[in-house]
């Protein structure tokens, strides 16, 4: 057998259930394999003495016969979920101390089914970023590397920590969410699938917020059948969230047959950007004739506001942040600033939101004050909450001219080296995000897959675009894309 680290989920299910492997011996293999990953900064919040307990009683609930698929299984969750008692930071300095007296939705369902928690996974500082580079942690490094070229690159972000985990086999499977691109950029950057279910699907009752209507978990693990076990347990209705859709469960395993013959995959041309690297454009082409040879009926289509949909959603993005992080003021919880004599509560304010905010998050905090405020909310928050609804209504009348799933490249590049995008130009970053953000301003599912290499030997991913709700369907059509594209490249230990 692989090292026990190494198994996927429907592996590590398989195993457990035939008694050849107990969740106690997979569990430490992976914390073992954390301690020694020091070097990639993915785990954050150690927490071994709740994954040896959680591991023991999933080892006695699988004896019972009474242990759903995701029992035993050891998972990373991205610090953005509160997990109670343990410290839950969304990588900021201002919710430093900050331990929950309650549970997430979505970590609660997945401990609920078994699952092991390992410790909380390194993140872009409250989700706001597209290299991993904003953390109050330090910089989460990916376990790929170019060729023999030593400089370290980025994981993606903002789960950057959780693709890097899951990439290097630190644990089986991790937690992400998904603003513009969070979960399926780094996914394709670290070579490991990942999906952002329908807006609605998955809780957000104890996630912090980012972006309130743009917001959504889901999960980041080895392979496609992975995504769909892992899936099924973090969905579901949830009174908590009045977001939560009240809509029923499939089993999303049960629909991956690989089975593609007679589906309408749309290209849309509007993704075929200017000065798109070949490597990307030639992965794309390969993808469609994947799709071509399963059965799949291709389609060209049109999707014409995508040219505006970055604009709008790093206007609708900063502007839900602003208003969210107005909670984190020094008063109830997290840090706050040392006062001087004389300080009132408006320089209490001050001093605790500069201290404890990074730069990243101040300049979207700003940005989205400002579209907000009186003078400007017609101009930017108001225009570019229209241009969304143009982008949505796109996405209506293609999968109204029976279009099953849209394909087209996951990132305009591969992983990129850390410090390499420069501070000095946020906008650059923000093109990181220009294939995944329409997805999340329409609310669909998107799931992106390895699907290649580039010269340099690093991982590229590819997107499947789905309709509202049909994430089985998706999964499908993502199986069908893994089974063609027969991707099985690991990075080489050097951490």
């Amino acid at each position: 057998m692989a090292e026990l680290n190494g198994m996927t989920i429907a592996a590590a299910r398989d195993a457990l259930r035939k008694g050849d492997v107990t969740s106690v011996e997979l569990t430490e293999a992976c914390l073992t394999a954390v301690e020694g990953a020091g070097a990639l900064n993915a785990f954050v919040h150690h927490t071994p003495e709740i994954a040896r307990a959680q591991a023991a009683a999933a080892d006695a609930r699988i004896k019972a016969g009474d242990a759903p698929a995701m029992c035993g299984i050891p998972l990373g969750i991205k610090d953005l979920f509160c997990t109670k008692g343990v410290p839950s930071q969304a990588a900021s300095r201002i919710l430093e101390g900050f331990k929950p007296e309650y549970e997430s939705t979505v970590s609660g369902k997945l401990f609920d089914a078994g699952a092991v928690m390992l410790g909380k996974l390194n993140m872009d500082e409250f989700a706001m970023g597209s290299s991993n580079e904003t953390s109050v942690y330090g910089n989460a490094v990916n376990p790929w590397r170019r060729g023999n070229d030593e400089a370290a690159l980025t994981p993606g972000g903002s789960s950057g920590g959780s693709a890097s985990a899951v990439a290097a086999d630190l644990c089986l499977a991790a937690t992400g969410t998904d603003t513009g691109g969070s979960i399926r950029q780094p996914a394709a950057f670290t070579g490991i699938t990942g999906i952002k279910p329908t807006y609605g699907r998955c809780s957000r009752w104890g996630i912090v917020a980012f972006a309130s209507s743009l917001d959504q978990a889901g999960p980041m693990t080895k392979d496609v059948r992975d995504a769909a076990i892992m899936l099924s347990a973090m969905c579901g209705h949830d009174p908590k969230d009045s977001t939560s859709a009240d809509i029923p469960v499939p089993d999303f395993e049960a629909m991956l047959t690989g089975d593609i013959k007679g589906k309408k995959i749309g290209i849309p041309k509007e993704y075929r950007m200017d000065g798109m690297p070949d490597e990307i454009e030639s992965l794309w082409q390969d993808g469609i004739a994947m799709m071509r040879d399963a059965g799949a009926e291709i389609v060209d289509i049109s999707l014409p506001h995508t040219k505006y949909a970055l604009p709008a959603y790093y206007v609708i993005a900063p502007a839900e942040a602003s208003s969210n992080l107005a909670r984190y003021d020094g008063v109830r919880y997290g840090h706050r600033a040392k006062l001087s004599h004389g300080d009132g509560i408006t320089e209490m304010y001050e001093k605790t939101r500069a201290e404890g905010f990074g730069h990243e998050v101040q300049r979207r905090v700003m940005v989205g004050t400002y579209v907000l405020s009186a003078g400007f909310y017609d101009a930017y928050y108001n225009r570019a909450r229209r241009v969304r609804t143009l982008i949505k209504k796109d996405f209506e009348d293609v999968f109204a001219q029976g279009i099953d799933a849209i394909l087209t490249p996951a990132t305009p590049s591969a992983a990129f080296g850390l410090g390499e995008m420069s501070d000095a130009d946020p906008v650059a970053m923000y093109l990181n995000d220009v294939f995944t953000v329409t997805v999340n301003l329409a609310g669909l599912p998107g799931v992106a897959v390895p699907a290649g290499l580039d010269k340099q030997g690093l991982p590229l991913g590819l997107q499947l675009i789905g309709r509202p709700w049909e994430e089985g369907d998706l999964l499908n059509c993502a199986y069908a894309l893994e089974q063609a594209a027969g991707f099985v490249a690991k990075p080489g230990k050097w951490w």
